[in-house]
C-alpha cells in the first residue's frame, strides 16, 4: 500500500499539466492512457503485445510516461509467485482521457486510491486474465491485419449499454475479412459451482427477448475437464435458448482466442474459430448499440498516426 514516502519518490505530477507534456506525447501514449483507463490494470506484457514489437522498448517508453506522470505502476510481492509489472493510469492519463471525453477530470486523492485500489483488489488475477483475453486478440490482429478487435468493453461499460440485463466480463466485437462476431465473455477461474455458471444464462436469454442483440456467449474456461462438465451441465436443463460457445486454456496449445479453439454447444466437439461463431448485431435500440463506430475500437487513437 501506498505511504506517504513513497508518494513523495513519485513524479510530482502536480507540477505538470497536459500542455507542459504534450510535446511528448505521441499518439500510442494516448492509446495507452486510454486502455488503463478503460480497463484499470494492464502488464507490460500485454501492452508490448498490443503497442509494442519488444518488451524492452515498451518498459523504456513506460518508464518516460511515469517520469511525466501519464502512467504509474505496482509490482505486488508474494513470496514464491513471481509478478509481473502492473501498470495504472497517472494523474495526467486519468486528467487526458476525462478532458477528452468531456467528463470532469479526477483529483489527485482519487487517482492515488484508485492505484492503491487496483493494487489490493481480491480478484486482480482475474481482471488480468480478462484483460489478457482481449490484449491476445489486438496481438493476433497485429500479425493478421485482415482482422481486428473493433470493440472492447470492460464489465461496468458493458453493463449500461446493456441496460443491466447482464453482467459478463466483458464485450467484444470481432471484425473478420466476412463480416464481424459480437461476444459476450464470460472468464471463469473454476472457483464457482456450476450452477453459477449456467444461471448467468437467464439474463443473456432476457436481453435477446427484449431486442438485445444475437451475440454469442463465451465460457473462458481452465481445463478441459471443467469444459466437459459445463457441457454436460448445459445439456441437463433448459434449452439455452441463445449461442454458447466454450474453450478450455490449458489445451489451446498456443492458439489465441481468435483460433481454432471453440466448442459450439450443441455441435458435438467439433472447433470452431472465433470468426465462425454465429453472431448478428440485429436493429440499434435502447438494449442494443448493434454494430461499432469508429471511435469505439480500443486504438482509435492510433487512427491516422
Amino acid at each position: 500500500m501506498s505511504t506517504p514516502n513513497d508518494r513523495r519518490s513519485a513524479p510530482r505530477s502536480t507540477r505538470r499539466t497536459l500542455v507542459d507534456i504534450s510535446p511528448r506525447l505521441q499518439p500510442r501514449d494516448y492509446a495507452i492512457a486510454e486502455l488503463l483507463v478503460d480497463h484499470q490494470v494492464l502488464t507490460t506484457r500485454q501492452l508490448t503485445n498490443m503497442l509494442f514489437t519488444s518488451p524492452t522498448t515498451c518498459l523504456h517508453r513506460l518508464h518516460t510516461l511515469r517520469h511525466l506522470s501519464v502512467v504509474d505502476r505496482f509490482l505486488r510481492h508474494r513470496p514464491g509467485q513471481p509478478e509481473p509489472l502492473h501498470w495504472v493510469p497517472g494523474l495526467l492519463a486519468a486528467r487526458c482521457v476525462a478532458l477528452a471525453r468531456n467528463e470532469k477530470p479526477p483529483t489527485p486523492a482519487a487517482v492515488y486510491e484508485r492505484k492503491d485500489r487496483a493494487m489490493m483488489r481480491p480478484d486482480l488475477n482475474h481482471l488480468i486474465g480478462v484483460n489478457q483475453f482481449f490484449t491476445d486478440l489486438i496481438a493476433y490482429a497485429r500479425a493478421h491485419p485482415e482482422y481486428r478487435l473493433a470493440r472492447w468493453w470492460p464489465e461496468n461499460h458493458t453493463v449500461d449499454a446493456f441496460g443491466r440485463r447482464i453482467h459478463p466480463d466483458g464485450h467484444g466485437v470481432w471484425n473478420h475479412p466476412d463480416g464481424s462476431v459480437g461476444f459476450f465473455l464470460e472468464y471463469d477461474t473454476g472457483t464457482e459451482k456450476l450452477p453459477v455458471l449456467t444461471d448467468k444464462l437467464d439474463g443473456y436469454r432476457r436481453l435477446r427477448r427484449e431486442g438485445g442483440p444475437h451475440y454469442p456467449v463465451l465460457f473462458w474456461l481452465p481445463t478441459r475437464t471443467r469444459e466437459q462438465n459445463l457441457h454436460r451441465r448445459l445439456a441437463d436443463g433448459v434449452t439455452p435458448g441463445i449461442t454458447i460457445a466454450t474453450a478450455a486454456r490449458d489445451t489451446v496449445n498456443g492458439h489465441s482466442p481468435a483460433g481454432p479453439i471453440w466448442r459450439l454447444y450443441g455441435n458435438g466437439r467439433h472447433r470452431l474459430h472465433l470468426a465462425d461463431i454465429p453472431a448478428h448485431h440485429g436493429a440499434a435500440g435502447p438494449l442494443n448499440p448493434a454494430a461499432p463506430t469508429p471511435d469505439q475500437d480500443p486504438l482509435a487513437a492510433l487512427n491516422g498516426a
